[in-house]
């Protein structure tokens, strides 16, 4: 599957014991011209708990928001700029919609890898 950076992707992404996964939409954050030579994307966590909310390295997005109507979000998220994972292509579903805009997400990697 052909992603580009900014698509919110339905993956299998792991959980944190990294033997289990579980089904969720995910954000493509990698460059686009980054080739490695296998099959995978770096991509960040969205989550529907907003218990995790309210940390730098974390974006709310209200289902409300023009964002979150762009990306057709049935609850209120949150990106985990801090919950990053590679994916291989055949943990890929489907890309669900492309953000066009995400320097918000821009900001919150940078503080996650202190690159401020």
């Amino acid at each position: 599957m052909k992603t580009r950076r900014g698509d919110v992707i339905l993956v299998l992404f792991p959980n944190s014991d990294l033997r289990t996964a579980k089904r969720r939409p995910a954000l493509v954050i990698q460059r686009d011209e980054l080739s490695s030579g296998l099959a995978q994307t770096i991509v960040a966590m969205i989550s529907s708990n907003l218990a995790r909310r309210g940390h730098p390295s974390r974006i709310f997005v209200s289902r409300d928001s023009a964002e979150g109507k762009a990306a057709g979000l049935r609850l209120d998220s949150v990106i985990m700029a801090d919950n990053l994972a590679t994916i291989l292509e055949t943990e890929m579903d489907s890309i669900l919609v492309h953000l066009p805009d995400i320097k918000t997400v821009d900001v919150a990697l940078k503080h996650t890898l202190a690159l401020d």
